[in-house]
């Protein structure tokens, strides 16, 4: 390995250990020309055919806001356009140690937040920031051609990756939130998305509250071997 490669790939594990879904944003705005860098650099992404399945739109200031409202709404049952509809089945089931992951990564959040195992109302307040961005002044909605099924999705699922690695390096904080997906009705309809458009995630984004709770912890990656098997003969 040479000098200039051990360079790169340190940066990118830089970014990669840097970067974590932030839960809590201040107000200001990311400079359009920012924002525009990050969308250059994910463009970049690799897709299937060089298809680029992935088509975005950033909702900012104003325009965030009011969606998060709508989604809001529509989440705690106060809206009447749309209920809980998504493009792309969610897990039929957590078991083993996916389940054990996903709890040891919602208890990190609880306890950091001081809300107790079992405040089941706890859990649904902090659940439905999820529809108030967390607070982020602009939120990207990812979506994919229909026609492309689940390879769309994985292609956009890359594109998703290197927009949070971008913005990680421009000093911009990211969560990716399939929970926004899950209300693809009123997300078609809100930004008036074609009938062929599938909505894949979320990302809202913006500059961190660094000193908020819901940003203080770190979760958990498995070991190489538990993901990892070599086969040499």
């Amino acid at each position: 390995m040479t000098s200039s490669s051990g360079e790169r790939i340190e940066a990118l594990e830089s970014l990669l250990v840097e970067r974590y879904s932030c839960r809590a944003f201040r107000s200001d705005l990311v400079p359009r020309a920012t924002i525009e860098r990050i969308l250059s650099a994910a463009q970049r992404t690799a897709s299937w055919c060089n298809s680029q399945p992935w088509q975005v739109i950033i909702a900012s200031g104003d325009a965030a806001r009011r969606f998060s409202e709508a989604i809001h709404d529509a989440a705690t049952g106060t809206g009447t356009a749309h209920g809980a509809q998504s493009d792309f089945p969610f897990p039929r089931e957590y078991k083993g140690v996916y389940l054990d992951r996903r709890r040891e990564s919602g208890f990190q959040l609880y306890n950091a937040l001081g809300i107790e195992r079992g405040d089941k109302e706890g859990y649904k307040r902090q659940t439905l920031q999820n529809f108030k961005l967390f607070g982020a002044p602009h939120v990207a909605i990812i979506s994919s051609d229909e026609a492309l099924g689940v390879y769309g999705a994985v292609d956009c699922g890359g594109y998703v990756n290197n927009f949070l690695l971008a913005a990680q390096a421009l000093g911009v904080a990211t969560i990716p939130q399939a929970a926004l997906a899950g209300f693809s009705g009123l997300i078609r309809t809100h930004f008036g998305l074609g009938e062929d458009r599938r909505v894949v995630c979320g990302i809202s984004f913006g500059f961190a509250e660094g000193e908020h709770a819901a940003n203080s912890y770190r979760t958990n990656r498995a070991k190489l071997a538990d993901a990892a098997t070599f086969l040499e003969s």
